[in-house]
């Protein structure tokens, strides 16, 4: 097999459920020549690097991810979102290494279709902002605070996009309501979901405006 990486080494020996899974998805993406590391805590498989391989695991899978997915032509349809609003990522789920080992040939052109995808360059056409529906309590805001208008359309496509899926996300009108009112100070410091207007990334997104986290 070729040349692993001894931090996945440490990943995998700590699984405690899907230890043979992974064990046995990792010999085939390094069968087909990418380079192993560990990023974001979980095994990255790399081709110059680039990424293009995830593996990763939760309770009730193991997972084998495709960065650019959305790419694949997925002949056997075993390609899924891992989420609603995701537009390049899919994923393949395993509940047990026996199907991992009767869909090995597949997976093996998959992975060497994903390689084929990150040689020729090619990149996912994401959706921009525009194609989000503005929810109507974020228009209302809009309509009567232009600072706030102003400040949003100045923030990233992909904060935009991060914002407008969350509020959407919330079924009842009262509960976008409060999402917005909870982000409006963030968004005016041109700030993101996740980030402190002090540069610092905390759970509670709240600002005042003057570098200080609301309680």
């Amino acid at each position: 097999m070729p040349s692993t990486n001894t931090k996945v080494d440490a990943y995998i020996s700590k699984s405690k459920q899907w230890q043979r899974e992974l064990i046995a998805l990792r010999r085939i993406v390094l069968d087909c020549g990418l380079t192993e590391q560990l990023k974001w805590r979980q095994p990255c498989y790399t081709l110059e690097n680039s990424n293009v391989i995830i593996l990763a695991e939760t309770k009730q899978h193991c997972v084998l991810s495709f960065i650019k997915g959305a790419l694949l032509k997925d002949p056997q349809g075993l390609l899924v979102k891992p989420g609603e609003n995701t537009q390049a990522g899919r994923v393949i789920r395993f509940c047990d290494s026996k199907t991992i080992i009767k869909l090995e040939a597949a997976l093996r052109a998959y992975i060497l279709e994903a390689i084929e995808v990150e040689k020729a360059g090619l990149k996912v056409e994401l959706r921009k902002p525009d194609d989000f529906s503005i929810p109507d309590e974020l228009q209302f805001k809009f309509n009567s605070n232009a600072e706030l208008k102003t400040a949003f359309f100045k923030l990233t496509p992909g904060r935009q996009r991060a914002y407008v899926i969350h509020f959407n996300a919330a079924k009842q009108s009262t509960t976008r309501d409060a999402r917005i009112d909870r982000y409006t100070q963030h968004i005016l410091c041109g700030k993101g979901m996740n980030d402190c207007v002090c540069g610092l990334s905390k759970k509670m997104p709240a600002c005042d405006g003057s570098h200080n986290q609301l309680k």
